[in-house]
């Protein structure tokens, strides 16, 4: 009973694998199906390329989502952890944006090769994340900057405010 969580996440992680394994396969057979038997006219080098593409852009995060969810045992083969939340965001939630991300791409390319182009809201999505990390450790120019009058105020007010003393209210009985 001491580890029913463990247990629990182990299964729910073994879910959400499979059921992202059978996406990436159904993309894939999709993909192959209509674009290479029933289009083979106007199949070329480059859908090979973009199965090629695709294949790698499925391969690199579904392997690191699995490392994520795998468990971790104690020597004597006990559940320690059930490993990662998959429900989670952060690095775990870009992976599966990156899974979700190709097999739309895949599958609409069969329509239109345009659709290739929405691979370009990856790196777009990285950089605008990038940008707002390196911002943080830029300087803001508040430094040395040129004070209003309404500003330095509110400012004042503040500092006198902060150097008061807090009391806490409490109740006679």
């Amino acid at each position: 009973m001491a580890n029913q969580g463990a247990k629990k996440r182990k299964e729910e992680n073994a879910r959400h694998m499979a059921n992202i394994r059978r996406l990436i396969v159904a993309c894939n057979v999709i993909y192959v199906v209509v674009r290479m038997l029933i289009f083979h006219s106007t199949f070329t080098w480059k859908n090979w390329i973009a199965l090629l593409l695709t294949s790698v852009a499925y391969y690199i995060p579904y392997q690191q989502l699995a490392q994520m969810a795998n468990p971790t045992y104690a020597d004597d083969g006990e559940l320690l952890d059930g490993g990662f939340d998959m429900n989670t965001g952060g690095v775990c939630g870009y992976l599966h944006d990156v899974i979700y991300i190709t097999s739309f791409v895949q599958v609409m390319s069969i329509i239109s090769g345009k659709f290739w182009y929405t691979y370009l809201v990856i790196p777009a999505f990285g950089g605008y994340k990038s940008f707002g990390f390196i911002k943080g450790f830029m300087s803001q120019g508040s430094e040395g900057g040129i004070e209003d009058e309404k500003t330095r105020k509110k400012r004042e007010k503040m500092e006198k405010k902060a150097s008061r003393g807090r009391f806490a209210k409490t109740r006679n009985r």
